[in-house]
C-alpha cells in the first residue's frame, strides 16, 4: 500500500487558491501526524486529501481515494455522509457516536467489512465548504483497559491452575483411593457408585492435568517466525479436519516483518483461535478470514521484567458466524467461560496467557454476522526499528 502522503490536488471547487493553499501546508501537516484515519471532502463532495491512517484504514492508497466521489468510499445512506451536510449548514463541528461505517472497494464496489466508530466532522479552510473527518474505531483509553483486562485474566488463570493442582489435586487421590477400599467391603448394587466416585476423581485429576501449561514462568524458544508460515499451518490443518466445509479467506501484507516468538506456542494460539472461529461460522456459507497487517501499536511492559516493546503486527482471525453473546463478551477471556455444550471454557484462557507471555495483547470485535478476534504482537529483534523501542 502507498503510505506517501501526497499533497491535494488544486480544485477550483475549493477555491481560487485551491484547497492546499486555502488551508496552508502547516494544517495539512497536522493531518498527516495524526494516528487515526483523516479525509479532507471538498465542496463537490470528492476526497481531497487522506492521511497514511485513511489509505490503511480503507484499503486503498491515496492515489485511488483522492478524487473519489464521497458515495464511492462511504454509503450514501450512512450518517456519515449527512454529517458533511450538518457542518456546511451549521459551520460548527459535529461527532457520531457508535456509528456503523461498510468499507467498501472504491471503484469496484461489493462489501469489505463493517466498522463501529466515533466520526468526528468539522468545517476545513477559510471557505468553510470543505470538512475534514476523522475515524476512531476505539477509543485508545478503551483499547488499553481492554488489553489490560484480558491480560490479568490470563493471569488468573495462572494462579488457578496452582490453586487446583494444591487444594483439589491432592485430596482427590485419598478420596478415590478411599472408594477402592470401600468397593471391597459393598454389594454388586452399590459398587456403581464408588465407581463412580472414582471415575468422576479421574476426570477432574485430568482437566488439572490439562492446565499444567499454565505454568508462571513459561518457557518461550524465541526467534524470527513467519507469521504467515504460522497462519498456513493452522489453516491446513484445520482444513484438513475441523474446518473442512468452510471457506478460508485470506488478506495477508507480504511485507510483515517476523514476530519475535515461539513457533509452536504461536501454532496453537491460532489453531485455537481458528477453532472457535470454525466452530461459530455456520455449516453452510460459512468462512473464515485470517488477516495480518502492520500497524503502530501500544507500547506495553513484556511479563517479569520493565522492558517495553511495540506490538505492530497485527493478526486477525474473523468468522461470519452469530456473535458473542453480550452476557459473555466482559469474560471471554476467563477460564470455564463458554457457550459449547461439551466446551472447558479453557481455550480462549489459554490463549490469552500465551500472547501474554509473548508481550502481546488480544482483543475482539462481535457483531451478528461477523467476529474477529486481534492479535498484535512483538517483531523480531533484527526488525525493530521504531525509536524507542527496548526501552
Amino acid at each position: 500500500m502507498n503510505s506517501t502522503i501526497a499533497p491535494p490536488r488544486a480544485r477550483q471547487a475549493t477555491g481560487p487558491a485551491g484547497l492546499g493553499e486555502a488551508v496552508g501546508g502547516d494544517a495539512l501537516g497536522v493531518l498527516a501526524a495524526l494516528p487515526f484515519p483523516v479525509l479532507v471532502v471538498g465542496a463537490d463532495d470528492r476526497v481531497d486529501y487522506v492521511n497514511a491512517a485513511a489509505e490503511q484504514f480503507f484499503g486503498h492508497g491515496a492515489s485511488v481515494l483522492r478524487d473519489a466521489p464521497l458515495t464511492g468510499v462511504i454509503p450514501v445512506d450512512s450518517p456519515i455522509s449527512s454529517l458533511v451536510l450538518q457542518v456546511r449548514a451549521t459551520g460548527a463541528s459535529i461527532a457520531e457516536y457508535d456509528a456503523t461505517l461498510e468499507l467498501w472497494n472504491v471503484g469496484q464496489g461489493g462489501r469489505r467489512g463493517t466498522k463501529r466508530l466515533t466520526v468526528q466532522a468539522a468545517p476545513f479552510g477559510e471557505s468553510g465548504d470543505a470538512v475534514v473527518l476523522s475515524f476512531q474505531e476505539k477509543s485508545i483509553a478503551d483499547g488499553i483497559d481492554r488489553r489490560l483486562l484480558h491480560r490479568d485474566s490470563a493471569r488468573s488463570v495462572t494462579a488457578l491452575a496452582a490453586m487446583l493442582a494444591h487444594e483439589v489435586k491432592n485430596p482427590l487421590s485419598g478420596i478415590r483411593g478411599a472408594a477402592q477400599l470401600l468397593e471391597q467391603t459393598v454389594g454388586e448394587d452399590d459398587r456403581q457408585f464408588t465407581r463412580l466416585i472414582c471415575d468422576e476423581s479421574d476426570r477432574i485429576c485430568a482437566l488439572v492435568d490439562r492446565m499444567a501449561i499454565f505454568s508462571e514462568n513459561p518457557t518461550l524458544e524465541r526467534a524470527a517466525v513467519n507469521i504467515h508460515e504460522i497462519l498456513e499451518r493452522a489453516r491446513d490443518i484445520a482444513a484438513a479436519g475441523f474446518a473442512r466445509h468452510l471457506r478460508f479467506v485470506e488478506n495477508y501484507d507480504p511485507s510483515l516483518p517476523p514476530v519475535h516468538g515461539d513457533r509452536d506456542q504461536l501454532i496453537q494460539i491460532f489453531l485455537n483461535l481458528v477453532k472457535n472461529a470454525a466452530e461459530a461460522a455456520p455449516d453452510v456459507g460459512g468462512e473464515i478470514v485470517l488477516t495480518t497487517a502492520f500497524r503502530h501499536g501500544v507500547r506495553l511492559a513484556l511479563p517479569g521484567g520493565e522492558r517495553r516493546v511495540q506490538l505492530p503486527l497485527w493478526v486477525s482471525v474473523g468468522d461470519n458466524g452469530p456473535g458473542i453473546p453480550a452476557e459473555i463478551a466482559g469474560n471471554l477471556f476467563d477460564p470455564f467461560v463458554t457457550t459449547k455444550t461439551n466446551g472447558s471454557g479453557l481455550g480462549l484462557a489459554l490463549v490469552a496467557k500465551l500472547i501474554g507471555d509473548h508481550g502481546g495483547t488480544i482483543e475482539f470485535d462481535s457483531e451478528p454476522g461477523q467476529t474477529s478476534f486481534h492479535v498484535m504482537l512483538p517483531m523480531s529483534d533484527g526488525d525493530r526499528s521504531t525509536p524507542g523501542d527496548g526501552e
